[in-house]
């Protein structure tokens, strides 16, 4: 009897113990006890890189096709591919012919324009000539009339003659003004046109010493010569574009051309520093910086793409070439984020879910994410530093650690 008094409470109070559990596993969070390994919400140093591959190129300037501007045959050719030239070395020569016929006719023309310019005022030619004595029989018509106003200005004053008479002599005279002004006039005009001819014979010579220069090709920069187009012995037409001799590049001046995808270009920025390998040397690393951004995109494969011009130093210009394929790496800034294991994430109806531990419960709670690095994941918004999340919660129908709109990146992504 006394044991009957024990066991029943015993069985009711296990009952009560049973049912209280049971409602407790029919809410919707999960018990955090029973759920597995948890981790800390902790602040972390992203450091992210962005991918990229692209090509080396030579900078604006550093390559240059040189031509020749007027048409001729290849006299001599001086250049062949992989020459180092400097600036201002002679690389061909056309035949010069037909410029110097053009050059010593110039002459001519300017020592005639001198001796007419010379001979000004001594054996001028006849329009100068005319002009001259026009003015000279204008000057003495103007010395008459005007001795002559002179006197009839005195006989007016003496009453010897009329008014008419003194009038009459003052137009003369200023008609004789008139006539001189306008000869010398002429005559300037006269001698102007002969200094005119003469700076013209002289121009004309000056544009054809020019275009006997342009029998001798020089290198505009230094460099050395990529491309060959020409032979000795070649007649070339000069048109509306120059024909190419050769095509000179300075190995100095390089730079890389990155295609960034339009997902990770919202990260790059000017001066970053970044370093690229090569297929011709795949175990060296190359530093370069970004030096610029091409605001027009470019399609690739149906992708947009921007390109990301990197800065090459000068010291690599005996190992990189032209057109060498670049796997590219850009170093983002560091930064401080709090972040949780990426395992620790699930999505949910449609959004990334984090199940937080509350005492023995956990519960979900929306987040947003930010970069990946590596095994981590940035949370922006959703979560407190110090709160703790479990690293295995319940699956529920979405792949674990995966963050939405995530672009995978070797070391960084967003």
């Amino acid at each position: 009897m006394l044991k009957r008094q024990f066991v029943i409470p015993a069985l009711v109070v296990a009952v009560v113990v049973l049912v209280l559990v049971a409602a407790l596993r029919g809410r919707g969070g999960a018990d955090a006890g029973a759920s597995g390994e948890t981790a800390s919400v902790e602040r972390r140093t992203f450091v992210a890189t962005v991918l990229a591959v692209g090509a080396v190129r030579a900078r604006i300037g550093a390559e240059v096709r040189v031509g020749s501007r007027i048409s001729g045959r290849v006299q001599r050719l001086r250049a062949n591919i992989g020459d180092v030239v400097q600036k201002g070395q002679v690389i061909a020569e056309l035949e010069t012919a037909e410029a110097d016929a053009t050059v010593a006719e110039r002459r001519a023309e300017v020592e005639l324009a001198d001796a007419k310019l010379a001979a000004r005022d001594t054996l001028s030619p006849e329009g100068l000539a005319r002009a001259r004595a026009e003015v000279a029989r204008a000057e003495a018509t103007e010395k008459l009339t005007a001795a002559e106003w002179d006197r009839q200005q005195q006989l007016l004053k003496d009453r010897v003659t009329t008014v008419a008479d003194a009038e009459a002599a003052r137009e003369r005279h200023l008609v004789a003004q008139a006539q001189l002004a306008s000869a010398r006039r002429d005559f300037d005009l006269a001698l102007r046109e002969t200094r005119a001819e003469h700076a013209r014979a002289v121009a004309a010579l000056q544009r054809a010493l020019v275009d006997q220069s342009f029998t001798v090709i020089t290198a505009p920069i230094a460099g050395t010569i990529a491309s060959v187009s020409t032979q000795e012995g070649e007649t070339v037409a000069a048109g509306l574009s120059a024909p190419t001799f050769v095509t000179i590049v300075d190995l100095h001046r390089l730079q890389v051309h990155a295609y960034v995808d339009e997902v990770d270009i919202g990260k790059v920025q000017l001066g970053q520093r970044s370093a690229f390998t090569v297929d011709a040397f795949p175990a060296r690393d190359f530093s370069g910086r970004v030096s610029a951004i091409y605001p027009n995109a470019t399609l690739q494969d149906n992708v947009v793409k921007y390109v990301v011009v990197l800065d090459v130093a000068e010291r690599y210009a005996d190992v990189l070439r032209p057109e060498m394929t670049a796997s590219v790496r850009i170093a983002l800034e560091p930064r401080e984020v709090l972040a949780v294991p990426a395992r620790a994430l699930r999505r949910e109806g449609g959004r990334s879910v984090l199940y937080v531990v509350t005492g023995r419960r956990a519960e979900p709670r929306p987040v947003r994410v930010g970069w990946r690095d590596g095994p981590w994941l940035e949370i922006v918004e959703g979560v407190r530093e110090g709160e703790r999340v479990l690293l295995d919660p319940p699956a529920s129908g979405a792949a674990p650690g995966a963050a939405p709109g995530a672009a995978p990146g070797a070391g960084g992504e967003r």
